[in-house]
């Protein structure tokens, strides 16, 4: 039996040598890596040293630590408020600009925050949240409060806020993509059918923007939930997420198969939070090829 390599015509040549470069990319500084620190996740290392001896005593260990567990939830509530709030505020500028006006000024306004540092906003929202920050200065003036407000700084709610406030320009730039491939003729169609603004909106933009909007929801959630700087800073004792506990076998313990086995744990929390969330699009009947028909009543026969 003889093999034979697929023939490509040329449209198929030219698009395989335009994607090769960012697939090599790919393969050698993220497949790769990764593959080297799956293996890593069943060796055992101490103090910046690694043994090949096969083992599950990782993860074994840190699925049996409530710490763990504890540290997940915190990180997984964390991202879960973020994506939900970066959503929510960028929608409707994301519909502003692609309906309502033809000037990019707005998106150029939120694009402008990030010509500042990714440390200097975190800084500048510690400045805001802390106790004698702007808030607390400025109410405590007014006579509002007697003493400074300690929920603003080191907590869920300061680390939340600031993330996302980091993340609005990511979240705005993809659902303004996808929105711009739902065409107002789509929506003067539904409307001319007689269906309601929430049913246009249920029926026809949500499923025709669904990648945007889960991809959008996904990014922030896998960025927040998996940082660790904004809660080291900001979240005090609250702030403790899976991953910084990651950041600190690396970084200071030298555990780094300990912290391979966290990763790829906190991998699998994502994977189960995408399929969570694509089914709950899927059940609310807003996903694509899943949209809702009213039966219509057959007419009987005379």
């Amino acid at each position: 039996m003889r093999w034979s390599f697929p023939s490509f015509d040329r449209r198929q040549r030219s698009g395989l040598a335009l994607a090769a470069p960012t697939a090599v990319f790919l393969v050698i500084f993220f497949v790769v890596p990764a593959a080297v620190l799956l293996v890593y996740s069943f060796w055992i290392s101490r103090s910046f040293q690694i043994t090949p001896t096969l083992t599950l005593s990782n993860y074994l260990r840190a699925l049996g630590n409530a710490g763990m567990w504890l540290s997940m939830w915190n990180g997984v509530w964390i991202g879960a408020w973020t994506a939900v709030f970066s959503v929510a505020l960028s929608f409707p500028v994301a519909w502003y600009i692609a309906y309502r006006t033809r000037s990019n000024a707005i998106l150029y306004a939120v694009l402008l925050s990030w010509f500042s540092s990714y440390l200097v906003r975190i800084y500048a929202w510690r400045t805001i949240l802390g106790t004698s920050g702007l808030i607390n200065s400025t109410l405590m003036q007014l006579g509002m409060i007697d003493q400074p407000l300690s929920f603003l700084i080191f907590s869920r709610t300061a680390v939340i806020v600031t993330l996302v406030h980091l993340f609005v320009p990511f979240t705005l730039l993809l659902l303004l993509s996808a929105l711009r491939n739902v065409r107002t003729d789509y929506l003067e169609a539904a409307r001319d059918l007689g269906a309601s603004w929430r049913q246009s909106f249920l029926r026809v933009v949500v499923p025709m923007a669904y990648k945007g909007i889960v991809g959008s929801f996904m990014f922030t959630f896998i960025l927040a939930a998996g940082d660790f700087i904004s809660p080291q800073l900001l979240g005090g004792r609250e702030g403790v997420t899976t991953g910084l506990l990651i950041s600190n076998q690396f970084r200071q313990t030298g555990n780094w198969s300990f912290g391979a086995a966290l990763a790829f744990i906190l991998l699998g929390v994502f994977l189960f939070a995408y399929f969570l969330v694509a089914q709950s699009m899927r059940l609310g009947r807003l996903s694509p090829g899943l949209r809702f028909h009213p039966t219509l009543p057959t007419q009987e026969k005379a």
